[in-house]
């Protein structure tokens, strides 16, 4: 699709799945795009630059003209407490002083263990998180994901900026690092057991890449939704259980079992992987259910989550697409 020179520009910080998932979207609607990130890559037919998103003045600089921020970016986990605030203040300043719209893809680690804030021992089916539970994270990502919004709505309630912020759950899609994701997808392909965090046969939500993308797009562009937090349209929940049968199934493939892997065990792990360490803050939201509630979303934009049959088919083809690929590019 053509983009005339006066089409509105839109900037995605980032090009990991969600960032590239956002530009695309753009793209097929005939927006001019440019996704910055520190290597300069991104998407074929946007304008790709490289720079520092914690940088203010140079965000600044780049944000000019700009009609919609789409805060796309993810650093490492270890690196939350050091790398994001300096990130969030930065494009919030971009997007207060160009006039655009900052929409941040966020998640639900600010809410925090049921328990925490709530009184009951999960976020089941009866009790899920809505965009309304109270941020209570005790965790360090959590607090930090918290601040973050707190900072973006408080500029929103003195005039200074609109925001948004979209709430995923664990991703799935392709190119999704989750635990339903590239080390997981493969491996249950090959119909191999796995190992996985916590209980996989307890509930969770899992949001799919492409609705994030689509909702983070429809948001910019609707005043409705400014000022606010959005939970992102999602199906009903799953088990990792039944995720690998899903994919099993889909692919023709022999159901594997999917192994819980024990808390002492993680802990030990973690004394030596960095990764590992990590994950034991957020290991509540895989040992008892964790779901969450799009409904609002739904009815709001009147957009549905993609159906899971499909969300299982694209994520499997397309790791089916990457095997080839790779298998082509061996034998060249």
């Amino acid at each position: 699709m053509s983009r005339s020179p006066s089409s509105p520009v839109h900037l995605v910080v980032g090009s990991g799945p969600i960032g590239r998932a956002v530009a695309r979207r753009l793209l097929d609607q005939g927006a001019r795009v440019k996704v910055v990130t520190r290597s300069g890559t991104g998407p074929e037919g946007c304008e790709l630059v490289s720079a520092d998103a914690s940088d203010p003045k140079v965000m600044a600089t780049i944000c000019e003209g700009v009609a919609v921020l789409y805060n796309c970016v993810n650093p490492p986990y270890h690196r939350w407490a050091t790398d994001w605030p300096p990130i969030n203040r930065s494009l919030l300043g971009a997007a207060t002083s160009s006039g655009a719209v900052l929409v941040t893809i966020s998640n639900l680690y600010g809410y925090g263990p049921a328990t925490a804030s709530l009184g009951w021992p999960s976020y089941d089916r009866d009790h899920p998180m809505t965009e309304g539970t109270p941020l209570a994270a005790r965790g360090t990502k959590g607090q930090v994901r918290a601040r973050m919004w707190h900072e973006q709505r408080s500029a929103f309630e003195t005039g200074e900026a609109n925001v948004v912020e979209l709430r995923a759950a664990d991703f799935i899609g392709p190119r999704a690092d989750s635990v339903v994701g590239k080390r997981f997808v493969p491996v249950v392909l090959k119909a191999k057991s796995t190992m996985t965090i916590g209980d996989p046969n307890v509930a969770h939500t899992f949001t799919y890449t492409e609705d994030v993308a689509r909702l983070a797009v429809l948001v910019g562009a609707d005043p409705r939704a400014w000022g606010k937090a959005w939970h992102v349209p999602s199906n009903e929940p799953r088990t990792q259980q039944e995720v690998a049968n899903d994919v099993s199934t889909f692919a023709g493939a022999k159901h594997v079992r999917v192994r819980g892997l024990p808390s002492p065990i993680l802990n030990v792990l973690g004394l030596f992987s960095r990764q590992m360490r990590e994950l034991r803050e957020t290991e509540y939201q895989f040992r008892d259910d964790f779901v969450m509630d799009s409904s609002l979303a739904q009815s709001t934009f009147d957009v549905a989550p993609t159906p899971w049959s499909d969300v299982i088919a694209n994520t499997v083809r397309s790791y089916a697409l990457s095997s080839e690929h790779q298998l082509n590019e061996s034998v060249r």
